[in-house]
């Protein structure tokens, strides 16, 4: 009967063995869930950050961009109604310019009419007085 305390002291020593090998690994395997769990926490909180890092600076470029594109079409608007406005003045400029100048022709045209109109007055009048007949 010796033998079989023996064999039953060893199943036992064998049971208590592996019975406490299980609670020792499920204590590791929930320390270690504990420290993944943290790692994954840490690792979202990165890729958070990276992301909102990503949109600010893209939000910052469009912003610089859109200032920049407003900037220049500004710029380039307002040079153009420079532009315009100087070609405008020329051509009212020319206009008055061109009206002055037709007024002065048509000033001369009437006085030299009426220059030639006088002096075929007075030669008619000078020849009625020295009893020319007119001509017809």
């Amino acid at each position: 009967m010796h033998v079989r305390h023996i064999g039953s002291a060893v199943l036992a020593a064998a049971f208590t063995f592996t019975l406490s090998t299980g609670l020792a690994l499920a204590q590791d395997g929930a320390k270690q869930d504990m420290k993944d769990a943290g790692h994954e926490t840490k690792d979202a909180a990165v890729d958070a950050g990276h992301g909102v890092k990503t949109g600010t600076q893209k939000t910052y470029h469009a912003t610089k961009h859109g200032t920049k594109k407003a900037y220049h079409k500004t710029a380039h608007a307002t040079t153009h109604a420079s532009h315009v406005t100087a070609h405008d003045s020329k051509v009212v400029g020319d206009d008055i310019g061109h009206g002055t100048k037709v007024g002065a022709e048509d000033t001369a045209h009437g006085t030299e009419k009426a220059y030639h109109s006088t002096v075929k007055g007075t030669e008619k009048l000078g020849d009625k007085v020295a009893g020319k007949p007119t001509p017809q």
